[in-house]
């Protein structure tokens, strides 16, 4: 398993390169029982210098099949939700808290997100999003806040290391309750400002 030190991944010129260089050590992580019960490990999918990155908390049985992030049901909701913002799926990264199945298709448990959690925000640092959209609580309370609850702190921004941070309902949410999709697309509105305002503070490039 590797850690947050930098100096532990090659120093190569690009952020890219290193993220390959990640995904190939994730691949090869055996660090906790999920991955004895998946197919395979889903690393992430998109623009390796995105300026828009999605979290989901773990893949379900599409993506640990397919090995790509959000591909089920919840997947196409999630890309109808980003063609209605004008927002294409290959300029973004999406990625998930923990990188493997957890059976039928639960919650990942504490230890299960302590044992991942060092690949995502390798992710982070080399990816480097100006945006970070939380797709369900785990994410936030995982990312932001542990104390946060989902329907308390959704639509809200937060400034972290020069990142703007939002945290939003999971797609597999909507799909149990349609309710929930306006609040979700109005969230959405505020993600489409600032990533289409490329001039906008710490959204540019």
């Amino acid at each position: 398993m590797i850690n947050d030190n930098k100096s532990d991944l090659p120093q190569l010129n690009d952020s890219g390169q290193q993220l390959e260089k990640l995904k190939i050590n994730c691949l090869a992580c055996a660090c906790c029982d999920l991955r004895n019960g998946c197919e395979q490990v889903v690393f992430g999918d998109g623009n390796p210098h995105a300026r828009l990155m999605l979290i989901g908390e773990g893949p379900g049985a599409d993506e640990d099949r397919l090995g790509i992030p959000f591909v089920g049901r919840a997947g196409q909701l999630l890309d109808r939700i980003l063609n209605a913002a004008q927002i294409k799926r290959d300029q973004i990264y999406i990625t998930n808290v923990v990188k493997c199945r957890p059976p039928a298709n639960r919650l990942p448990v504490q230890n299960e997100v302590d044992t991942c959690l060092s690949y995502l925000k390798k992710q982070i640092e080399l990816i480097d999003p100006k945006l970070i959209l939380c797709l369900g609580a785990l994410a936030a309370r995982t990312l932001v806040d542990k104390s946060l609850t989902i329907t308390r702190i959704r639509g809200q921004w937060y400034e972290i290391d020069g990142r703007r941070w939002m945290a939003t309902f999971h797609p597999a949410a909507l799909l149990r309750d349609p309710g929930k999709k306006k609040a979700v697309w109005e969230d959405f509105k505020q993600i489409m400002k600032y990533y289409h305002n490329t001039d906008s503070g710490s959204c540019s490039r």
